[in-house]
């Protein structure tokens, strides 16, 4: 018996593998199924068709377009929206990525790819971090190859990402930024001074010019485009930032009168701080602590200080609400509020409400402050022997209280 035929395009056999012809605006598309089986070709068929009618099909010519194509579409794209982050996407793709992925075909590209990746590391010793880092490049580049017209990719491919533990919990206490400040040099003193107080990440710092600092009105504008979020905003100057800014503004204009920038080492801008700081921090006895921990330690000195945490998070830079809950900085008012609350409830259950059970053939009224509706309310509590009684009726009950209005 003959296999049946299909209603659009043809199926023929070659070499023992059945091909498939179709066409799209009057071109003819001849692709191989790559299978003996006949309802292999005929899926792949009806597959076609229906890529041509959706208007998914943007010819052979896609079928054969492989990683690395979708890796150098991501580096583009990196170049046009001037990524300062293309240093370490250059280096994920020469080092780890193309290596792995960039021989095989979108096409044929599968989470099963991406699960070989992630044992391979592992192996390695690539931290979960470090993996998910390449991930979301990777996943990049797919999001990239959907959103093209003609799409490079027409189905979505799921990126399994690894469980993350690298939350920083420590702080560095006034004690240890004291000591730290005298252990680093002069030219770093400023830095740790200001970002101590207001938060701010090193690259805005670092950035940072004479002329955003207005000493009038105590405030630092950080201009829109030269932060992380390409936001701006201002930051308050208080403490010891002010002395040390006045002075770093003196040496400045005397030593350095071209130079624009607040932050700079002899007039150079300051390019590398991690072994400066890496020993001072060992010298002062802060081993571990990055500059970026000074935006948390900032965060929460804001927060023990009564600052709201709008308020906090508009001096930080921070968007969204979730720095306080991934370093779990809570302010000491509500510490407070929260272990004065329910000791104030508890006293009010045992003293006010059931009462204290008095001695026999006494009788006390207790009276509270009128409600917020404005009425009157009298708290009424008769005792007799041990027994509660409500009002002048001498049956038990439970609670020892009435109410009684009074207009």
């Amino acid at each position: 018996m003959s296999p049946r035929k299909p209603k659009l395009g043809s199926i023929y056999q070659r070499g023992g593998v059945f091909w498939i012809k179709y066409y799209r605006n009057g071109r003819p598309y001849r692709e191989s199924s790559g299978s003996e089986v006949y309802g292999d070709a005929e899926r792949l068929l009806k597959r076609r068709m229906g890529e041509i009618v959706t208007g998914k099909f943007a010819g052979l010519a896609v079928e054969r377009i492989r990683m690395r194509s979708l890796f150098d579409d991501l580096l583009e794209d990196y170049r046009v929206n001037e990524r300062t982050s293309i240093i370490q996407l250059r280096s994920r793709l020469k080092l780890h990525l193309v290596p792995a992925f960039g021989a095989i075909r979108v096409s044929e590209f599968s989470t099963n790819h991406v699960k070989k990746y992630v044992a391979n590391r592992l192996h390695a010793g690539a931290k979960n971090a470090t993996i998910n880092r390449e991930l979301e490049t990777v996943e990049r580049a797919l999001k990239l190859a959907t959103q093209c017209d003609p799409p490079k990719l027409v189905r979505q491919i799921h990126v399994p990402m690894l469980q993350e533990n690298n939350v920083r919990t420590g702080f560095l206490e006034d004690d240890g930024y004291l000591r730290l400040k005298t252990e680093l040099p002069d030219y770093l003193k400023p830095l740790l001074v200001v970002g101590y107080h207001v938060g701010s990440r090193l690259g805005e710092l670092l950035k940072l010019r004479w002329s955003q600092v207005d000493f009038v009105h105590s405030q630092i504008r950080l201009n829109p485009g030269s932060t992380k979020n390409k936001k701006g905003r201002t930051l308050p100057i208080y403490g010891g930032m002010s002395e040390c800014l006045l002075a770093l503004k003196s040496i400045s204009e005397a030593k350095h009168p071209k130079c624009d920038l607040v932050f700079h080492h002899d007039g150079q801008p300051i390019r590398e701080i991690r072994k400066a700081w890496a020993s001072a921090r060992k010298r002062a006895g802060c081993e571990g602590l990055l500059f970026h921990d000074l935006r948390r330690s900032a965060v929460r000195n804001m927060r023990l200080a009564g600052l709201s945490e709008i308020v906090a998070m508009q001096i930080s830079g921070h968007r969204t609400r979730a720095i306080f809950d991934r370093y779990d900085i809570v302010g000491v008012r509500e510490l407070q509020d929260a272990a004065l609350k329910p000791e104030q409830r508890l006293n009010k259950s045992l003293g006010t409400i059931p009462g204290t059970i008095a001695s026999s053939g006494q009788s006390q009224e207790k009276k509270t402050s009128p409600p917020s509706d404005g009425k009157l309310l009298t708290w009424v509590t008769f005792t007799c022997g041990k027994d509660w009684l409500r009002g002048m009726d001498l049956n038990h009950r439970p609670l020892g209280y009435e109410f009684a209005r009074r207009w």
